[in-house]
């Protein structure tokens, strides 16, 4: 089959790979129909290579028809219509139970002290070959993959793999009162999905910060107020403005690592690339290599007594928090991988009836054939022709 295939920093293929076959009672086999490029898989484009290896199988957010069904799966059948979550979870185990599928206990990757094993996400979570390829082996296919109805096209469902749960999520830990405010620092997939979360759930305010222009415009054209990066010389003062001059109830952090304009975590993770991959593993692990200043001023916009939802991927160990101030201000933090069976239930009444509320049929920016693959990690790591959300067809 082809696949999407990484082989080292900036570097993807589209490749010939042996077929995926179904190896344990538990397993599903789907062939993919669509499958996006996540924020989250230009951090192995750029930042996570210690963590890769040549021919690793990228991807994270497939729909597919499944082709056949190992022993033990009652519960799909050839021709059933799926979304694949990206976290690969039993359904059965305490954290499951409790809520907490990207910490599954049955599927953490022990050796390396991580949640749930994920698709096409690193030998820290399991290496486990992705969905950006014609064929998908689904692990633990009696709990994780979403059966959708046939009908609508692709982009309605294949959210429910990550951008929609993990923005789902992002706002219900933000936990702001309706009728409350809202800033969201980042305008990339998940950023923009979750400002149409906020505002579908009754958020007062909902304030859109970036500094890329199809970004701001599009959030802008759904009814975010947008907040422009490079034309505002003070964003904490106006977004205070905007908010009784108390700041926002919440802020999600929809950027992560990848943040602009810190000049220290930026030269951390080029000195980290220097490295033997080995030396760059642990630097990882046990040092900073973060850019924090998405973080940081998530801190400063918040109110006192507000909430930090951070949704945006984090890599380092020992990056310095302003412990003082999130003390002082009194700040809750939430964050984390998200859980994306816990919130498929809440979801798909938005998807199934009358309407596109999320607009998800529109969302995708660029639909590309898997072929096109590599021009569209270069594009979208530059942001460059428009590109913010690619959904490829294999």
């Amino acid at each position: 089959m082809k696949a999407v295939t990484w082989h080292g920093k900036r570097d993807v293929r589209v490749e010939t790979v042996p077929d995926p076959v179904i190896k344990e009672p538990n397993d599903a086999l789907v062939r993919i129909t669509s499958s996006g490029i996540c924020g989250s898989d230009l951090h192995l484009y750029e930042v996570l290579a210690p963590f890769m290896e040549p021919g690793d199988i990228l991807g994270h957010e497939p729909i597919g028809i499944v082709e056949e069904v190992g022993s033990a799966i009652t519960n799909l059948r050839p021709g059933d219509r799926v979304v694949v979550p990206f976290n690969i979870s039993c359904g059965h185990c305490y954290q499951c139970t409790h809520g907490l599928p990207s910490q599954c206990e049955t599927t953490q990757v022990y050796e390396h002290g991580k949640g749930a094993a994920l698709f096409g996400y690193t030998k820290l979570y399991g290496q486990v070959p992705g969905g950006q390829a014609e064929y998908l082996r689904v692990p633990q296919a009696q709990f994780g993959p979403i059966v959708v109805p046939e009908g609508p096209p692709d982009d309605r469902f294949v959210y429910l793999s990550d951008v929609l749960p993990t923005a789902w999520q992002a706002v219900e830990y933000a936990g702001f009162p309706r009728g409350g405010s809202v800033a969201v620092l980042g305008l990339g997939p998940i950023g923009e999905m979750s400002c149409r979360v906020a505002l579908q759930r009754d958020a007062g305010t909902v304030i859109g910060i970036d500094r890329v222009p199809e970004r701001l415009d599009r959030a802008r054209a759904y009814g975010v107020q947008v907040l422009d990066l490079d034309a505002q010389d003070d964003i904490p003062g106006i977004v205070r403005d905007l908010t009784d001059g108390r700041g926002p109830h919440a802020v999600i952090d929809a950027v992560g690592m990848e943040a602009h304009g810190a000049p220290f975590g930026k030269l951390a993770q080029q000195l980290a690339g220097m490295l033997p991959d080995a030396l760059t593993a642990k630097l990882m692990e046990k040092a900073g290599v973060d850019r924090l200043s998405a973080l940081h001023l998530a801190i400063d916009l918040v109110r006192r007594g507000g909430t930090l939802s951070v949704v945006g991927v984090y890599g380092g160990m020992l990056d310095p928090l302003p412990m003082m101030t999130l003390f002082d201000k009194q700040v809750t933090m939430r964050m984390g991988q998200a859980n994306v069976r816990r919130w498929v239930d809440k979801i798909m009444p938005l998807l199934t009836g009358d309407g596109d509320p999320l607009h998800v049929d529109t969302f995708a920016s660029h639909r590309l054939p898997l072929d096109q693959a590599p021009q569209a990690y270069e594009d979208f790591q530059r942001k460059a022709n428009g590109t913010v959300k690619v959904l490829l067809k294999p």
